[in-house]
């Protein structure tokens, strides 16, 4: 039987290929970190509003994302995967949400929107809804995004408010700031 010193198993700091996979695996930890987070968010924050979803459009590309997270009250509402339509978010939006913009809808038939986005909404089933973007040093990571599907929704100042906390809050883990 041989025997193994502890130090035999410890990361040497001198092999490119422990290097490498310290590296993958701390990357890895950091996005089940993030991952977590923004679940953990959007399930408060759907339960908090009592609305149909709340879900994470991420911005992989200028002005291009997709909704990479839900909360949902029925899995009917699902959009996971939901890209949007790019012609209707175009630099005009994008400067707005950059600028810090909040937007509460409370009914997508009243309200007076672009007939593209009013669309891109009835696709989605949304009544109302409720947009906060995430802003981190580099510019827009994503929006946070609350919709209640089932009938119209009045929106209080402390349901945006808690829509920007949970927005700050992303925006400033380090696990999305790094990301």
């Amino acid at each position: 039987m041989q025997i193994h010193s502890h130090a035999e198993f410890e990361p040497s700091p001198n092999n490119p290929t422990e290097q490498g996979l310290q590296k993958v695996l701390q990357r890895l930890v950091q996005t089940m970190q993030r991952d977590a987070l923004v679940r953990q968010t959007t399930n408060n924050l759907r339960e908090s509003l009592q609305v149909d979803r709340v879900v994470l459009y991420y911005f992989y590309s200028q002005w291009h994302g997709q909704v990479t997270f839900e909360a949902l009250s029925a899995e009917e509402f699902s959009i996971l995967g939901s890209t949007g339509p790019d012609e209707c978010f175009n630099d005009e939006y994008a400067a707005l949400y950059l600028a810090g913009r909040t937007k509460a809808i409370a009914d997508i038939e009243s309200e007076i929107i672009n007939p593209c986005h009013r669309n891109f909404l009835r696709t989605l089933q949304v009544r109302a809804n409720l947009v906060v973007p995430v802003l981190v040093p580099k510019g827009l990571w994503g929006l946070l995004i609350a919709h209640h599907c089932q009938a119209p929704h009045s929106w209080t100042t402390s349901d945006i408010q808690l829509m920007q906390s949970g927005a700050e809050t992303l925006a400033t883990s380090p696990y999305i700031l790094e990301s």
